[in-house]
């Protein structure tokens, strides 16, 4: 799910006529959206299906064999593999079998050290953050894992001009070393989501032999601290790692390879699962899950996550992301109203409970409900209220219905709901031309700016702040659609600058506020987390961050737990 990626594995244009092509061959889709339209609007009643968490488990006491070949049938094509420049959540599942952070990220929530030995220590002003870093430890190619290694990682994190990474480290003005063991950060301001930022791929340590060797084709090699290190990559078809003898923690890696096989068909990927061709796959389909949580020999891995889906509005992206910005003219780039309106015409949670079998749910901002920064504010939801849309579009004076072009990823799941979308926004005079595009192209279109509205998510974080500044803040490196406001940014820097758990949540709470009144991106729902895999391996794990964590799994003696 969710992120970006180059453009080096297929063409927009020819893309988007092969999804064309193939969304007119799709049956089935016409019937839901025409239902939706006469769809009492209804405002977030309580669920009809209850769903219980299951992170999976760790190997354990249980009986197991070593050795053996791991495949995972990914739902997506990885960007490139490369921490400081990767943004797809596909990226992050391999990633966390080759490249170890600094911080991780539990079942619970909680972050936890990985390559630092303990959680970092603030000076009394917060200016000043020092980093405890494992010593004996070695990089897949030899080289030896220290500080300066972990500084000359965060020096391109924060400096590459291609980073996205950069929006999250806050605004740093110099990193040091204290002997082998020690990093040593300096901020310009306190920045409290910087830990949290250490537990994803702002954490994420490269071999500085192969930064130097590489340098910005690391990602086509790959060297980290990993249970697994690279093997190799064949573009739409795999992925190879093999388990790293040099591992500091290598007793307990049991496999010898792991393959992660692209498999964006959600049909593709549950049938190689019943074959037993592949052990695990993610992002299963609720078309699809209920039948495979059946099988005898498969189990379902489930857990609410951080992420959320919606539209992305292109107010001002005309150049790309990281360039200046050009306010578009149209109504829905240049009236607020406009884009008011469209929000007020979808009816979220019939929408997500008819498309998704009620395995999703309805999300109208970025704050996990269930987080300690929830607030009223924070995940209060607009009104359906197609009527009152047609008025914003009158007063807004454009001519109704208006019409938008969306691109929306060309898997089954996403056209069923942009074509219940499509169907449902009607009534608050809106005509909505659904453009199926490929996964890779998708994230290239929007960084690149080259669209109206995109329908795509984001795999979620643990602090909220990686959840909001990234796309809203004012040249934010994932400020997707152009927007601006002094007003957000300044909620923004507060909040980051502060280290009380409620004070950071009422302003993110007024973040919201503000957000749902310029709408540069409109919130439409939550995924479940859905993991299918084979009752003859143990040790799979799936936590609210979304990642799928397969490095410690192994195969069962006799396939028996």
């Amino acid at each position: 799910m969710f992120e970006r990626s180059s453009a080096k594995y297929s063409s927009a244009s020819s893309s988007v006529v092969h999804a064309r092509r193939r969304s007119r061959r799709m049956l089935g889709l016409g019937a839901v959206a025409l239902a939706l339209v006469s769809c009492a609007p209804l405002q977030y009643p309580a669920r009809t299906a209850a769903h219980t968490d299951d992170f999976g488990k760790a190997v354990g006491t249980a009986a197991v064999r070593r050795g053996g070949d791991l495949v995972m049938g990914l739902s997506n094509e990885p960007d490139r593999l490369d921490p400081t420049t990767s943004s797809s959540l596909y990226t992050r599942y391999v990633m966390s079998s080759i490249c170890e952070k600094l911080y991780d990220n539990d079942a619970a929530g909680n972050i936890v050290p990985q390559l630092a030995t303990a959680l970092p220590t603030y000076s009394a002003d917060g200016l000043t953050v020092s980093i405890p870093v494992r010593t004996g430890v070695r990089f897949a190619d030899g080289t030896e894992f220290d500080a300066e290694a972990v500084r000359t990682s965060l020096m391109r994190h924060f400096t590459m001009k291609t980073s996205q990474r950069k929006s999250e480290m806050g605004p740093i003005s110099s990193i040091d070393t204290d002997g082998p063991a020690t990093v040593v950060v300096h901020f310009t301001k306190p920045f409290s989501p910087f830990t949290a930022a250490l537990a994803d791929r702002a954490g994420m340590i490269m071999s500085p032999a192969a930064l130097a060797k590489e340098g910005k084709n690391f990602a086509d090699h790959p060297v980290c601290v990993g249970a697994f290190k690279f093997v190799r990559r064949v573009p739409q078809t795999e992925i190879v790692v093999q388990r790293d003898p040099l591992y500091y923690d290598a007793r307990d890696v049991h496999l010898d390879t792991i393959t992660y096989r692209i498999m964006p068909d959600a049909n593709i990927r549950a049938a190689n699962l019943r074959s037993g061709d592949i052990q695990v796959a993610d992002t299963i389909s609720p078309q699809d899950v209920d039948a495979l949580a059946k099988e005898p020999s498969l189990h379902l891995l489930q857990a609410r996550g951080l992420n959320f889906r919606g539209m992305y509005i292109n107010i001002g992206n005309v150049d790309g992301v990281g360039k200046p910005t050009k306010q578009i003219d149209t109504p829905l780039a240049k009236d607020p109203r406009v884009r008011e309106a469209l929000s007020l015409s979808i009816d979220r949670n019939t929408l997500v409970n008819t498309v998704f079998d009620n395995w999703f749910e309805a999300a109208c901002s970025p704050i996990v409900p269930q987080t300690t920064f929830a607030t009223p504010a924070g995940i209060a939801c607009p009104t359906y209220d197609p009527q009152r849309s047609r008025k914003l579009l009158a007063a807004a004076g454009v001519k109704i219905p208006y019409r938008i072009e969306l691109q929306v990823q060309d898997t089954q799941d996403q056209l069923r709901y942009a074509q219940a979308l499509q169907a449902n926004i009607a009534a608050g005079g809106f005509q909505l031309d659904v453009v199926p595009t490929e996964y890779s192209t998708l994230l290239g279109v929007q960084k690149r700016g080259t669209y109206q509205a995109l329908l795509i998510g984001w795999s979620g974080r643990i602090d909220p702040d990686a959840n909001i500044t990234l796309f809203n803040r004012t040249g934010a490196s994932s400020n997707y659609t152009g927007y601006s406001s002094p007003t957000v940014d300044d909620l923004l820097a507060q909040a980051s600058q502060s280290t009380d758990t409620a004070t950071r949540a009422g302003l993110y709470g007024q973040v919201v506020q503000n957000l749902q009144q310029d709408n540069p991106y409109i919130y439409t729902y939550r995924e479940r987390l859905l993991t299918v895999q084979s009752k003859q391996v143990t040790g799979i794990q799936v936590f609210p961050d979304g990642v799928v964590r397969v490095a410690k799994a192994a195969f069962l003696v006799n396939g028996k737990d």
